[in-house]
């Protein structure tokens, strides 16, 4: 099983959440939205979705274009990766759990630097995944073909013996362009359903 954890593990909005930080930061600094944007777009912030060991360098130039201190800047880092991490789905999280001695179980993730270490704090995925691969990690995000083969050649496993969750269309189709069986997350029940099924076969 290869699960996807932001709106699949995770019971977050990923969509909606960076707009509406976006809104409340540019409110707490006192800058219009697109003043707000600009000033980021202008800070030559380095990627934190493809590259690891770079949230210091984010998080000071992120400080620095805002003119804020540090205080402030650790107080928005924290209410980001709390929007970011959500809650757990322990419904999910834990029939995942139950499944061990059943099937491996891996993650693969689209994330930004310091996820592991935030999600692990928050949820510890590792009492139950492994390997967990993530972007910033890895370098390759999906729906890139090189993030599901990466995530195979961790596990150890050929794409047909493997069922890929994610709650977006488009990973889901990058895996299956792969070679990878993959269930669209809606709601625990079909998820878990769809999970018990593809272990029957």
């Amino acid at each position: 099983m290869l699960y996807d954890i932001g709106g699949v593990l995770e019971l977050v909005d990923d969509h909606s959440w960076p707009q509406h930080l976006e809104q409340a930061w540019s409110d707490r600094v006192g800058l219009p939205v697109d003043v707000f944007r600009a000033r980021l777009d202008a800070a030559d912030l380095p990627d934190t979705t493809l590259q690891a060991d770079v949230a210091a360098e984010y998080w000071q130039k992120f400080g620095a274009a805002l003119e804020i201190d540090d205080v402030e800047v650790a107080a928005m880092r924290a209410q980001m990766w709390d929007a970011y991490c959500g809650e757990a789905n322990t419904e999910l999280l834990d029939h995942a759990r139950s499944l061990r001695g059943r099937a491996g179980l891996a993650v693969l993730s689209n994330s930004g630097d310091g996820a592991r270490e935030e999600e692990e704090r928050r949820f510890q995925l590792s009492s139950i995944f492994d390997p967990i691969c993530y972007s910033h990690e890895q370098g390759v995000a999906k729906p890139d073909a090189g993030a599901y083969l990466a995530a195979l050649d961790r596990m150890g496993a050929s794409a047909a013996d493997v069922l890929f969750i994610d709650d977006n269309e488009g990973p889901k189709h990058g895996a299956e362009r792969c070679g990878i069986r993959a269930v669209l997350h809606r709601d625990n029940s079909a998820t878990i359903a769809a999970i018990e099924a593809f272990l029957a076969e």
